[in-house]
């Protein structure tokens, strides 16, 4: 987020402007442009692929049991995808509260794609929970923007009106 860009306010008028959400641009600042009916959408759109994913999973084990491949390949398959989806659920729903470790963000993010994309189905329910609350994000985003609004006013407040005449008010005495 930029301190710098221009809001919609017009171009008199310049300061930080909000980041964008996936799937709701800036309606989440003010609530408007049909916020309501794009989180109901979200909602619903993340638990039907959750649950389409379930599905397919299903079929996988059941090619697992046409095959039969044993009960304890069986059990280790249904365990490793209920670990990967909680763990999955886990790091989507902070991503949702804070912004990731730059310098540790590199190597634990390349090892924790695998288990994000194994428990699919826990980043989607993640989603789904987070949305019936509020856009998924919303909560970080308001804070950072409120943070660079904050920044943005008091350097805009510090560079006000003629340093010269703040001088002789501090002194008490005029300049020549």
């Amino acid at each position: 987020m930029s301190d710098e860009q221009t809001t919609t306010g017009g171009p008199e008028r310049r300061g930080p402007e909000p980041e964008e959400i996936r799937f709701f641009g800036t309606t989440w600042v003010e609530h408007d442009g049909g916020y309501a009916l794009r989180r109901a959408g979200v909602a619903a759109g993340s638990l039907a692929l959750a649950a389409a994913g379930a599905l397919v999973l299903r079929f996988a084990f059941e090619g697992l049991v046409v095959a039969d491949v044993g009960g304890f390949v069986g059990i280790l398959v249904v365990a490793g995808f209920a670990i990967c989806s909680a763990l999955a659920f886990r790091r989507t729903w902070e991503g949702f509260t804070r912004r990731p470790d730059p310098s540790a963000a590199s190597t634990a993010d390349k090892s924790a794609q695998g288990l994000q994309l194994i428990g699919f189905i826990g980043s989607l329910l993640a989603y789904f929970c987070r949305s019936l609350v509020e856009a998924p994000g919303e909560k970080l985003h308001r804070a950072e923007f409120a943070a660079a609004r904050e920044r943005h006013e008091r350097r805009r407040g510090a560079r006000t009106g003629n340093p010269a005449a703040r001088k002789t008010k501090a002194t008490g005495r005029k300049r020549r």
